[in-house]
């Protein structure tokens, strides 16, 4: 289906066949083994900065954005994936940008949602060492080499979080996201956590061990309501009041 997205993949060498396996930029970088810093690193700080300066000219205009994360690993049969549609469905009705990291499963299922009620779906991809392409429904993707330009992006231009069910990944933004509000970095951010079953054995461990030992606040836990109800997700994430 041709839905006339537009894609942003000068960043990224695409390798396939016997060069499946070649290390990603990430790679390289974190790669304490290799000899390649003594004169690769002060070269590669040129192409750190061309994934800075390419997603803030991309970016700069989007207007009131929303991120949504989630797993990759779901399909259109799981009901996570509906409401993650309906999620970006809602975002978009409400004024919102919506953005995901541009893959499949539920970041598929926002953008599949923004973009068929009319609005900005933009998706953030990550180089990686197998080939994970940008889902077919958004308005703007854009393809990064280094995971840290590609988070500061999701915060830069996000107002707010959405935190669907997830594995590492999701928990690697959502924890991030929570440091940075808890520290001041970025201030009146909200971030709603989607689905009781799901992120209630989290919460209740906050509460009972690192609460308990004093190494977080009350706030803390508070920071990250945990919500089933669509139109409770979308006041709390937007700040709106009825």
């Amino acid at each position: 289906m041709n839905t006339g997205y537009q894609t942003w993949q000068e960043s990224v060498v695409v390798r396939r066949g016997a060069h499946d396996n070649a290390m990603t930029a990430d790679q390289r970088l974190l790669d304490s083994a290799s000899e390649e810093w003594k004169d690769g690193d002060p070269w590669r700080v040129l192409r750190i900065g061309s994934d800075f300066v390419d997603g803030f000219e991309e970016l700069a205009g989007l207007g009131p954005a929303i991120s949504v994360f989630g797993s990759a690993r779901v399909d259109a049969s799981d009901p996570m994936y509906h409401f993650s549609y309906l999620v970006g469905q809602a975002l978009v009705n409400t004024g919102f940008t919506v953005i995901t990291g541009g893959g499949p499963g539920m970041m598929e299922a926002a953008n599949k949602g923004a973009f068929e009620a009319g609005g900005a779906s933009v998706g953030l991809g990550i180089e990686l060492p197998h080939e994970q392409t940008l889902n077919q429904y958004l308005t703007l993707g854009i393809t990064f080499r280094y995971f840290f330009a590609r988070k500061t992006m999701f915060l830069k231009y996000s107002q707010g979080f959405v935190v669907m069910p997830g594995g590492l990944g999701t928990l690697d933004e959502l924890f991030e996201a929570m440091v940075l509000a808890q520290t001041g970095k970025v201030t009146s951010f909200p971030i709603v956590l989607v689905g009781r079953d799901y992120w209630g054995g989290l919460i209740e461990w906050m509460r009972t061990s690192p609460l308990k030992s004093h190494f977080i606040t009350q706030t803390d836990v508070d920071r990250i309501p945990v919500l089933d109800d669509l139109d409770e997700v979308i006041d709390a994430v937007t700040q709106r009041r009825s």
